[in-house]
């Protein structure tokens, strides 16, 4: 396991137990005490974690975890929802990303789409609609994109804009397509974030669409974070990948969304 993953596990662990203790996590990490206690120090250092004797405990803001760690997190999953979810896209349309790393990917994977670069005018651009700093400076390079940026206050953990700059802005705008990035997605609550600013700016982007997709990878079905962005009769359809259960599928069919697995 590389560094990234295991001090992302380690948040998770602390996220959902309230501790970790060192040598718990050397026989599951199968990794040395030495390892586990520089985790440990450095995640304090990140101000996520609090150190004991013998572990360490969780702070009020482990539960959502920083972009960075989250990066290698279903990774292969996110480049294959990415590219399906890009592949949705029309020349000249008008879609959304908000944050996160599963949008970061779609960002990603629209960019590198050659119809999408074959443009005569820059009327015939694609725009690009984010909330989302990281984003936005990813796709700014390609001249193809006109990268629309929504303004407003900035969130260091996600890179996410939000408030009243951001909303006044998004409440002005025509979205073709808005793909969603989530903490949690379930048939009945719908679509979640961790933050509540973030799931009301994510909402409005939401609401300004004329189709919604969610990008999430089969971890986060079945979950429902702090804050609901919206209800599951305002999505159309979900992409995930192949570790979506059967059951979960059918409960998400059954509401009306379309589901597709890569």
């Amino acid at each position: 396991m590389d560094r990234y993953s295991r001090l992302t596990r380690l948040l998770e662990i602390l996220a959902e137990r309230g501790r970790v203790d060192v040598d718990e996590a050397v026989v599951e990490f199968d990794a040395s005490p030495a390892t586990i206690r520089r985790d440990l120090t450095y995640l304090q250092a990140q101000q996520l974690v609090r150190r004991t004797h013998g572990g360490a405990v969780a702070s009020s803001a482990s539960y959502d975890l920083p972009l960075h760690f989250k990066s290698g997190h279903y990774a292969q999953e996110k480049t294959r929802i990415a590219q399906a979810a890009a592949a949705i896209v029309s020349p000249g349309s008008v879609v959304s990303l908000n944050g996160g790393t599963t949008a970061l990917e779609v960002g990603r994977a629209i960019a590198v789409r050659p119809e999408l670069a074959d443009v005569d005018s820059p009327d015939d651009c694609l725009t690009v609609v984010t909330n989302a700093v990281n984003i936005a400076s990813e796709l700014l390079v390609r001249p193809y994109l006109k990268v629309v940026l929504t303004g407003g206050v900035v969130r260091a953990r996600s890179f996410e804009l939000f408030g009243p700059l951001a909303s006044k802005v998004i409440s002005g705008l025509s979205i073709d397509i808005a793909f969603v990035g989530v903490n949690g997605f379930d048939a009945k609550f719908g679509a979640s974030a961790h933050n509540d600013a973030e799931a009301h700016t994510n909402a409005e982007l939401v609401r300004a669409a004329r189709t919604v997709v969610v990008v999430a990878d089969s971890s986060k079905i079945g979950v429902r974070a702090f804050a609901q962005i919206c209800p599951p009769r305002s999505v159309d359809v979900l992409v995930t990948d192949g570790g979506l259960s059967p059951d979960a599928k059918k409960a998400i069919e059954a509401a009306g969304i379309q589901v597709t697995v890569v």
